[in-house]
């Protein structure tokens, strides 16, 4: 564990960032004043409360979080098929010592908890002017507690489990098992959902609907850990509190966009009416932003455009320096276009030209190849607005007979054997998170949209798949037929009884594919297949270039060696199995 000086100094520059400037007060504090002082009034203890929000910052909106929460599963691999944190990307080399992201989010996750301690326990000394108000304040703290605490748990499994402030170093540390976590979880959830309101003043902060969606999260995932009557218990703790999201829905102030185009239009991003549970990011008071990047998630999914014939990076179609990741063919093929809107709102396969300087041009070659009229050499190919680059899913012939580029699946995948990449390079690339609106300029890292974490969709399919897990398939597939309703084209042609399913096409593959049709991207893939172990089987059928998945200890990630290292009872504490 790594020593908690370290950790406490890091709090009081994140807990009093917005009222003195970041000051550290363990190294420079003129002013004598102390964590007792500053959070012994409501205002005081107001700048804690912020300050336990600001660690999930590192992980939602940063390649950190996509890198711990997106690959290593069916869905996903680098783009070029790089070596770019290949510990979580592939399982190649994964040791406790290796994998940045999986060594940097484990302090950042403690942080956060020991704010979240501080604060459970500063705040039973604060006068308020109601009970009303202490107990949502004192709400806030419990669900971010939770929410590092379930963070931590499927994460690393059953590790070290502070429930108090920690002010002085740690030497020795006990683990504490799962069910531990879950009983603090759930115990600080219910707190939340009976304190939390049902708005706040600021739309970013937990209210009742955070609370109820992630519980509901929770009994999923702790149903898992059972077998028998204690599994169907949660299932069913789930099942109802999902069902109680959706009856309750308009009094929650939640419900679904008609059609996804609108769920993802960037101009729809703030206060979205879909989501329970947001992390925000603000540009009139950057004091509220974990780092001056704030949200990079649009730049993580993109693929190359920029200096193609004709096209130029540009705000519209997003800066595409830092992609990383690109659509495994079986993700891709899980969606019928011609039937499922999805597809269409969540990727991109046109790029209009935009730059008349490099429009391409015909040669004497191509025009005798392909029986053109000679007139044409030399003059553009298409001009400014027209289609300058084609990348698609679908299998194109006589790619060479139209003027611009084209990029098939054929070109990128190896579709003739097991759909592994060929380069990988071009492909498909998700566009949910594409920010033409908050970034001052088109090569700017900086975005300010707001990250969904629980949206309601999510709420439908936890409890299709508890019903499914109770034997109700029925009920599960009317569950899922309300997303696929939505999800269905309606025009030119309404597809919307093309899309629904049957009791007898419920599984649990059939779930995990519309979750992916629905939630592919949102930080959320490696822990749906965790929770329902179908993590190996799934990577070895649909995701080729993984060829390290061999053991089930992948199931949970290493602790970093550092952390163990700075123990005194190191050994005893021990590493996770198979590291």
């Amino acid at each position: 564990m790594k020593k908690n000086t370290y950790i406490y100094k890091i709090i009081f520059g994140i807990a009093l960032v917005s009222t003195i400037n970041s000051c550290d007060l363990d190294e420079y504090n003129p002013s004598g004043t102390t964590a007792e002082v500053i959070w012994s009034t409501p205002e005081g203890i107001q700048t804690l409360i912020n300050a336990c929000y600001q660690n999930q910052r590192a992980w939602y909106g940063k390649m950190d979080g996509i890198l711990m929460s997106e690959v290593g599963c069916d869905l996903w691999f680098n783009q070029e098929k790089d070596g770019y944190a290949k510990e979580l990307t592939k399982y190649e080399n994964f040791l406790p010592t290796t994998g940045n992201p999986n060594k940097q989010v484990w302090p950042v996750l403690y942080e956060g908890l020991n704010l979240c301690n501080a604060g459970i326990e500063r705040i039973k000394d604060i006068t308020y002017s109601s009970e009303e108000t202490k107990n949502a304040k004192a709400a806030e703290i419990h669900f971010m507690r939770a929410f590092y605490l379930w963070h931590i748990v499927e994460t690393w499994g059953g590790v070290y489990l502070p429930l108090s402030e920690t002010k002085e170093p740690i030497l020795t540390a006990q683990r504490s098992s799962v069910e531990d976590f879950y009983k603090v979880i759930i115990e600080d959830l219910k707190f939340a959902f009976e304190y939390l309101p049902l708005e706040q003043d600021q739309y970013t902060r937990a209210s009742k609907k955070s609370a109820m969606g992630m519980l509901a999260r929770v009994y999923l995932s702790q149903a898992y850990y059972f077998t028998g009557s204690e599994a169907q218990q949660y299932f069913t703790l789930a099942r109802d509190i999902a069902k109680e999201i959706i009856d309750t829905k308009d009094e929650l102030g939640i419900e679904l966009w008609d059609n996804c185009s609108d769920l993802w239009d960037p101009n729809n991003n703030k206060n979205n009416k879909e989501v329970l549970y947001v992390v925000g990011n603000s540009t009139s008071n950057p004091l509220y932003n974990y780092d001056l990047n704030a949200n990079r998630d649009h730049m993580f999914f993109l693929t190359t455009y920029n200096s193609k014939p004709g096209l130029k990076i540009s705000l519209e179609y997003g800066n595409e320096k830092e992609r990383r990741l690109m659509p495994t063919l079986f993700l891709l093929d899980l969606f019928d276009e011609t039937k499922d809107s999805r597809y269409e709102a969540c990727f991109q396969e046109v790029w209009y030209a935009n730059d008349s300087t490099t429009l391409p041009r015909w040669t004497s070659a191509e025009i005798t190849a392909l029986g053109l009229d000679p007139s044409l050499k030399n003059k553009p190919k298409f001009k400014v607005g027209d289609t300058a680059l084609y990348v698609t899913k679908k299998s194109i012939e006589n790619e060479s007979g139209k003027p611009y580029i084209i990029v098939d699946r054929d070109s990128v995948y190896n579709t003739s054997g097991n759909g592994e990449i060929k380069l990988g390079r071009d492909y498909v690339p998700l566009t949910k998170f594409i920010d033409p609106i908050t970034r001052l300029e088109p090569s700017a890292i900086p975005g300010y949209l707001d990250i969904f974490i629980i949206r309601f969709p999510e709420i439908y399919f936890i409890a299709a798949e508890a019903e499914l897990q109770l034997g109700n398939t029925e009920a599960a597939a009317g569950y899922l037929n309300v997303i696929r309703t939505r999800a269905a084209r309606k025009t030119p042609v309404d597809y919307t009884t093309a899309m629904q399913i049957t009791s007898s096409d419920v599984t649990l593959d059939f779930i995990l594919d519309e979750r992916a049709r629905e939630l592919c991207g949102e930080h959320i893939r490696w822990f749906d297949l965790k929770r329902t172990h179908k993590l190996l089987e799934r990577v070895h059928n649909y995701n080729p270039d993984i060829t390290n998945l061999t053991d089930e200890h992948f199931y949970l990630r290493p602790v970093p060696q550092t952390e163990i290292d700075a123990l005194l009872n190191g050994e005893e504490f021990g590493q996770n199995e198979g590291y």
